[in-house]
């Protein structure tokens, strides 16, 4: 475990950071690209994706669609702001906490009833996550990507806080060999 970040919590962020991102890909793309929530939730463990009605996965794309602009806007959101708009998302949903533990899982919480629909429960996991958060580090671990034409979002669970590229390898490199290149050329020419 990362110094200073609940492991849940920060599973629940990165993957909410890699939804957002993909969603906000798909919108700004030229062709028509689709979101695969069900395979992006199975694969970040969210146990009931693979069999939620196929109208509870598009209401979680949606749900999560209306979250992403505030979501994108954390790096530059005070905490205040933010408390606003997760405390105004909360109230639209039905809380009830209650340890479980299940299909061979460790204990954990789940925030919602057992009746409750796989997007609330989803939802439900992303705004308290974002709320356990808020309290703990206020909006700081939340960045975007250094790379030139990189607007991704990332969650910086290091030690330091010291993270400056999104999940795209790409980004990291293409940075890193331009600084390279950048370095030797000023060489040659001392």
């Amino acid at each position: 475990m990362t110094s200073g970040i609940d492991t849940e919590v920060q599973h629940t962020l990165e993957t909410l950071v890699e939804f957002v991102n993909a969603l906000a890909d798909a919108d700004t793309a030229d062709d028509d690209v689709d979101v695969d929530t069900r395979a992006l939730l199975e694969q970040h463990g969210f146990g009931r994706a693979a069999a939620a009605p196929e109208a509870a996965i598009r209401r979680t794309t949606a749900r999560v669609r209306d979250l992403t602009p505030r979501v994108m806007s954390l790096p530059d959101s005070n905490v205040s702001a933010a408390t606003d708009w997760i405390n105004a998302e909360l109230t639209e949903l039905r809380v009830a906490p209650a340890l479980s533990a299940h299909d061979g899982s460790e204990l954990h919480i789940h925030w919602t009833p057992p009746s409750a629909t796989f997007d609330d429960q989803v939802l439900a996991d992303v705004l308290m996550s974002l709320a356990q958060e808020l309290c703990d580090h206020g909006t700081e671990r939340f960045g975007r990507c250094a790379a030139t034409d990189c607007e991704h979002l990332f969650y910086d669970a290091t030690r330091n806080g010291s993270r400056r590229f999104c999940s795209d390898p790409r980004c990291a490199s293409r940075t890193h060999t331009a600084d390279h290149r950048k370095r030797r050329k000023r060489r040659a020419a001392s």
